[in-house]
This record gives C-alpha cells, sequence and structure tokens, in this order.
C-alpha cells in the first residue's frame, strides 16, 4: 500500500524541461503519422504528471503550515517557474491545435482535448509573465494573512476555522459573541484587505487588457474553461435563483425564527435551526474516523476498498490547528494516482459535510486515475463539485452513525442550508461579474454592489449591528474572490445536479449509485453539460430543472 510520506517529486531544472519540451514540440511540428506525434504527447503527459505532482506537494506544505519559512519559500519558488512552464507547455498546445493530422488525433482522444487546450491557449502570452507571479504573491499574502488571525473569545485563542463552530452553539449570546469578535477582526483589516483587492483587480484587469480581452470577465471564463455555456446561460440560471429558491430561502428563515421562539432569524442565528442546538458528530477524530470507515463499508461501490487506501496510507490532514491556513480542498499526486484531503474539523456537523465533500473529490480523482491523458484526470470546476456534493447527500443514509438518534435532525438541517447556499453561491458570482466590468470601481462602491446584490437574492439577511459585514464586507471573508476568480457558480450548479442525484437515490438507490461511479470513472473526458446527461441528470441551464428540485425539497422539508 502506497503511503503520502513516500511521495517525493524534486523541483523541476528549468533548464533541463526547457530542453525536453522543446525537443517534443520540435517532433510535433515535424511528425507526419499520428503514431509519432501520439508518442510525443504521451512523453509530455508524463512530464505534466511530475510537474503536477510537485506542484501539489508544494501548495500542500505550504497550507499545512503558513508560518514555515521553508515552505513559503518553495511556494514562492514555484509561483516564480510558473509562467515560463505555463508559456512551454501552451506552446506545444498550440502545435496540437493546429496541427494537421488534428482530426486523426481527435478520434483517438476525444474532442475535448483540444476544447480545453483551444480555450486555455488565449489566455497566456509572455507578455503577462510577470503579472502572474505578482497575483500568485497576492494570493498567498492573501492566505498568510486570515491564517495568522488570533481571536480571543470565550476564554480560548482561535482562529477563522475554529471560531465558526460557535454559529452552532445553542447559547445565541455566544452566536452573537463570536461573530462579533471575528467581524471586528474583518473591520480592522479592511483597510488591508481592500489594499490587496484593488491590487488584484487593477492586475487581473492589466493581464485582460494586454490578452486583447475587453475585461477580466472575459478572459476569466476562458481560464475556467467554459466551453459548452456562458455569462448569458450563467445570468440565466441566477435569475432561476433569484425566482425559485430566494422565496424558498425566506420560509426557512422565517420557520427557523419559530422554532427558536426568536422574532427574526438574525445573521448569527442562521445556522442553527433546534433551541436545543444541531446534531453534533463527535469530537474525538479517531471515532469519526472509525464512523467513516463503517460507512463507506456500508455503502459498498468501491467507497470502501479507497477510503481504507486513503486512512491508512496517509492521505488526509483533517484536524485545525495553528498556522494552518483555512477551509478545505482535495489535490491529488498525479504520478501515482493517489489523492489527499485537507480539511479543519472544528466540532460541527459541517465536519461531516466537508469530509464527504472532500471524499467525493477524492473517489473522482481515483477512479478517473486510468484516463490516458492529464488534462482528463480532473473535469472542469462545475464538474469537479457534482462528485463532491453528491456524495455528501448520498451518505444521507449512513448519519445515524456519526449523529444517532439526531441523523434525521441533521438530514433536514442539512437540505435546508443547502438551499439557502445557493442565493449566497450565485451573489459571490454576480459580484466578480459586477467589479471586473467596472475595475475602476471605488472600494466603497465595491461593498454597495455587495450590499445591491444581498438584497436582491438574500433579502431576509440581518446582520443587526455586526460590524464590517452590515456596510457591505462579507465578500472579503470568501477565500475565492481574493484567490479562484470566477470559481463558485459552480458549486451552485453543481449543487443544482447534486439535488437530482439525492432525489434518484429516493427513487432508485443502486442506479443512483452506478451512475455515480461512471460518472466519476469519466474524470473530464467531456464538458460540463455532456457529463451531466451522461448521468442521466437535467443541465442546470435547462428551465424548470431549479423548480423539481425546489418542489420536491418543499414536500421533504414540510414547507
Amino acid at each position: 500500500m502506497i503511503q503520502f510520506s513516500e511521495i517525493q517529486q524534486p523541483a523541476p531544472n528549468i533548464e533541463e524541461v526547457t530542453s525536453a519540451r522543446t525537443e517534443l514540440l520540435h517532433q510535433i511540428e515535424s511528425a507526419s503519422s499520428v503514431a509519432d506525434v501520439r508518442l510525443a504527447m504521451q512523453q509530455w503527459d508524463q512530464g505534466r504528471r511530475e510537474t503536477g505532482t510537485w506542484e501539489a506537494l508544494i501548495q500542500l506544505r505550504f497550507c499545512q503550515d503558513t508560518t514555515d519559512e521553508q515552505a513559503k519559500q518553495a511556494q514562492d519558488e514555484m509561483d516564480q517557474l510558473q509562467p515560463k512552464l505555463t508559456e512551454l507547455d501552451i506552446n506545444i498546445k498550440r502545435a496540437l491545435v493546429s496541427h494537421p493530422l488534428r482530426a486523426e488525433l481527435e478520434q483517438e482522444t476525444g474532442a475535448q482535448l483540444f476544447a480545453l487546450w483551444e480555450a486555455e491557449i488565449p489566455t497566456f502570452d509572455p507578455v503577462i509573465a510577470d503579472d502572474m507571479i505578482r497575483e500568485s504573491g497576492l494570493k498567498t499574502k492573501y492566505t498568510t494573512l486570515l491564517a495568522s488571525a488570533k481571536l480571543e473569545f470565550d476564554g480560548d485563542t482561535l482562529n477563522h476555522s475554529t471560531i465558526t463552530r460557535y454559529r452552532e452553539n445553542a447559547d445565541r449570546d455566544l452566536r452573537y459573541g463570536a461573530e462579533m469578535v471575528r467581524w471586528q477582526w474583518f473591520a480592522e483589516h479592511a483597510e488591508e484587505l481592500d489594499d490587496l483587492f484593488d491590487e488584484m483587480v487593477a492586475l487581473r484587469h492589466g493581464m485582460a487588457q494586454k490578452l486583447d480581452f475587453e475585461n477580466y470577465v472575459d478572459l476569466g471564463y476562458q481560464i475556467m474553461s467554459r466551453i459548452d455555456y456562458d455569462q448569458h446561460d450563467v445570468a440565466r440560471y441566477r435569475e432561476m435563483v433569484r425566482a425559485e429558491v430566494t422565496p424558498l430561502g425566506q420560509q426557512i428563515r422565517d420557520g427557523q425564527a419559530t422554532t427558536l421562539g426568536i422574532d427574526k432569524t438574525m445573521f448569527w442565528d442562521e445556522s442553527v435551526y433546534l433551541k436545543a442546538g444541531n446534531p453534533l458528530p463527535s469530537s474525538d477524530y479517531d471515532t469519526m474516523i472509525g464512523q467513516a470507515t463503517e460507512m463507506f463499508n456500508n455503502m459498498d461501490y468501491g467507497l470502501n476498498d479507497f477510503f481504507r487506501l486513503m486512512n491508512e496510507g496517509g492521505f488526509m490532514d483533517l484536524q485545525s490547528r495553528d498556522g494552518k491556513a483555512g477551509g478545505g480542498f482535495c489535490t491529488a499526486f498525479s504520478t501515482v494516482g493517489m489523492p489527499y484531503i485537507y480539511a479543519n474539523f472544528k466540532g460541527t456537523r459541517a465536519d461531516v459535510q466537508v469530509f464527504t465533500h472532500e471524499m467525493g473529490h477524492a473517489f473522482q480523482c481515483y477512479m478517473s486515475r486510468q484516463q490516458p491523458w492529464f488534462d482528463y484526470l480532473w473535469p472542469t470546476y462545475e464538474s469537479c463539485e457534482i462528485h463532491s456534493m453528491s456524495l455528501e447527500m448520498l451518505c444521507y443514509p449512513q448519519m445515524e452513525l456519526f449523529f444517532g438518534d439526531g441523523a434525521a435532525d441533521f438530514r433536514h438541517i442539512d437540505l435546508a442550508s443547502t438551499l439557502t447556499f445557493l442565493p449566497y453561491g450565485v451573489t459571490v458570482d454576480e459580484f466578480q461579474h459586477l467589479v471586473y466590468a467596472k475595475p475602476q470601481a471605488s472600494r466603497k462602491e465595491r461593498h454597495e454592489m455587495w450590499k445591491q446584490l444581498e438584497s436582491t437574492y438574500e433579502p431576509y439577511l440581518d446582520y443587526g449591528d455586526l460590524p464590517h459585514v452590515s456596510s457591505g464586507g462579507r465578500w472579503q471573508e470568501k477565500q475565492h474572490i481574493f484567490r479562484s476568480p470566477f470559481y463558485y457558480i459552480d458549486y451552485t450548479l453543481a449543487q443544482t445536479c447534486a439535488l437530482q442525484f439525492w432525489i434518484k437515490a429516493e427513487e432508485n438507490r443502486e442506479q443512483a449509485m452506478q451512475d455515480y461511479v461512471a460518472l466519476c470513472k469519466r474524470g473530464g473526458e467531456a464538458p460540463f453539460q455532456e457529463l451531466v446527461a451522461s448521468a442521466k441528470l437535467i443541465s442546470p441551464f435547462k428551465e424548470g430543472c431549479l423548480r423539481d428540485v425546489v418542489a420536491h425539497s418543499r414536500q421533504v422539508l414540510g414547507i
């Protein structure tokens, strides 16, 4: 059994990589047979897997301890190398896309490979190399700043991950107090965060213009490889969320207030659905891992054997600690075909959600490890999130293991939270469209943009007297806005698909699981809507898709 501790990948020698990929470029350009091009492609593919493993290790080690100077230096050195590596790969992709044998090659590889490359080629030119390095540095600065927070509350020193456990505390005063401390930190660092974002927006807009895009919205869509839908499709989807889900969100919040015995569900009440507090999983890590083992044994379909590999091989880092970057993600080491799960457990029901979410990513990565091309190991992001969000809901029947008699309450709460997430998710997305369409906007204007969007999609929000959020600053906590522009609508699109998987599993669990595993195995060999259709799901862009899942959800929630 492979162990994470055994995985090593030295930093690439840029001179050697340049020489090797330049030679492969020449071989591709001069090749007169499909066999010769394929051989060069396979050699290039292996090199990309090695580079990918190196990048994953560097990024993981930095996130695991942002105070480690050696890890930070390695991250900085990788950022310096990225533009050159990108340039070498873009040159090869450009040669393949324009190759006389392209039609024959597509017969072997599938058209998606070339579609991905055609989307990526316009997003890079050596003229933006220095800008890319600057952008990476700003992202690191943002991550480091948030990870450095030391929040004093309730006799303890907490970070941004651990203080959020109070969101689900049955004591309303504690919930309010924790949010006050957390958002006071953001208020105190508002100018620094605004400085960072000002610089990011100006930098990204400048990059877009250097690449002949009107603005960063257009460039952002290209970077995200949105091949089979565009901004107009996304705008229509956001409107469907406003029309179908926002009214349900209001009813969910009203129902919470009634259950909690309060006049109105305030911001610090939104995560609590039961007067005695939400059901909680065990706070003992080993106990949770034992429960997870039993869960996947019960579910089968390969999840049991896969989780054993992950657990016994050391491919998980799930507990929060000082200096560790917040959030959760799944990365992978493509040279060995193994993923790695990263999270920050905090003792709430969210631990189970995050764990099953990242396991969904990891399972897909593992199931598609035999895909012949590097670009097919992962799909584009909105498709990636189907695997993660669907597994969260496919695990519903196993929740007794974590919550005992509170499992039914957990399922009810999780479904309600899933639905209220959608309006927030489209708020994050449209905010970025507005920001990058008007890059010269002032800081005050950006905060007003956010407030207006909240009133459109989440009119039930009430921040009371909390600092920063009440003046339109909530967006500054969302790492995706700073680190991964336009990567957020993906969650909402995927959630719409996951809700369909949940309904399918209620009707025919065996068929739903078979469709889920088959989707995981496909990796990224097709664009989003084709993958959705192959899993017998309805595209989120199709009129009425949300109406159906909302109608079923209302029945289950009793609304």
